[in-house]
């Protein structure tokens, strides 16, 4: 397996199996010394998935048959933060493209390059299984969690309740601590100076912290007409629209550390201070992303649509690096229904805006 390998499953083949289709699903009868007790047979069926998922190691397979309930909403969360992620980069020229004939990672080189893109997938894919796993604690859909009970009753200074059912945050954190940093930690143990590794457990955190730090607090009045004498209140997590614009943020001012290896990684340039946990981290600066490069898994920007008269990433001569650019008018005749004050309809033509494709 190459250095992208070994990453959550996230695979061409993890990302095809059906979403909806639970561990207790799979064929027992491909193999004959299936156990007859439904709850041993889950967990037999549960060995067999988590055994098959291509790129896991060791401890990600334990956490797996221990919680087998969970690896859907593992799935679940890789793909919200795939989704996040091209949706965050969708007018820019690296636009977090997956690939689809890799059997080991859907990012490829990305995960291995150390740059900010290399941060961010990090980020967004370990905000996303806490995010997952965390719905799926307060719908009731684990068996391993529920809803956050801990505070539920509690009277505070400003006089309101806690009630209701937080969202069960605490747990999330621990299992993707658990799952999603499995990898690198293994890694570690064989090369502790590693500082690619201590990167991606730094950024998984703080695609953690993320989270966490959105963490809104809700509450419901209670009292005659409405008065509010008395509130209970709780705490939701945010949606993962609003995770992605925070990362997106914190990946605008990604700090640069050192290739050497340290204890703690510090800022490369300037006063040398520790980063937070909050900050994410890369080592090399990152390519341009223009020219198609296949050794480095660079697809290029040549023929995406650019925006002529845009001030973002997407403008014309941005997208295209300086190369130029196709302006196409495209016209498209659709029926249109236009209605007078004496309901005489009219179809016609419309003329499609146009749009310009880089070389």
């Amino acid at each position: 397996m190459g250095p992208e390998a070994g990453y959550l499953g996230i695979s061409t083949k993890s990302l095809t199996v059906p979403a909806d289709q639970p561990v207790g699903d799979v064929n027992m009868q491909l193999a004959g010394d299936a156990p007859e007790n439904p709850e041993e047979a889950f967990r037999y069926s549960a060995g067999l998935v988590c055994s098959s998922l291509p790129g896991l190691v060791a401890q990600q397979i334990d956490v797996c048959q221990n919680y087998p309930d969970t690896i859907q909403a593992v799935s679940d969360g890789a793909r919200r933060g795939i989704r996040e992620c091209q949706f965050q980069f969708r007018h820019e020229r690296w636009n977090c493209s997956t690939k689809e004939d890799d059997d080991y990672s859907v990012f490829g080189h990305e995960l291995s390059r150390g740059s900010k893109e290399t941060a961010f997938i990090y980020a967004v894919t370990s905000a996303g299984v806490v995010h997952a796993i965390t719905q799926s604690c307060s719908s009731g859909a684990l068996n391993e969690c529920s809803c956050d009970l801990s505070k539920q009753g509690r009277t505070t200074p400003e006089g309101w309740k806690w009630g209701g059912c937080s969202d069960n945050m605490k747990f999330g954190i621990q299992f993707s601590r658990k799952f999603v940093d499995a990898p690198d930690k293994t890694k570690l143990e064989y090369a502790p100076k590693n500082v690619q590794n201590l990167m991606n457990l730094h950024n998984n955190e703080a695609g953690r912290q993320a989270v966490a730090h959105l963490m809104r607090m809700q509450c419901r009045c209670h009292g005659v007409s409405g008065s509010c004498e008395l509130k209970t209140c709780w705490k939701n997590i945010p949606s993962f629209t609003q995770v992605g614009d925070y990362l997106k943020k914190k990946y605008q001012k990604s700090t640069q550390v050192p290739l050497k290896s340290q204890k703690r990684l510090r800022r490369k340039s300037g006063r040398k201070f520790p980063v937070s946990k909050g900050e994410l981290v890369h080592l090399r600066k990152s390519p341009d992303y223009c020219e198609l490069d296949l050794d480095k898994g660079i697809t290029g920007t040549t023929g995406r649509v650019c925006n002529k008269t845009s001030d973002g990433p997407d403008r014309c001569n941005v997208l295209c690096c300086g190369r130029g650019f196709n302006t196409k008018v495209v016209k498209k005749v659709e029926r249109c229904q236009w209605t007078s004050k004496k309901n005489m309809s009219f179809s016609g033509e419309l003329l499609h805006p146009q749009e310009e494709r880089g070389f």
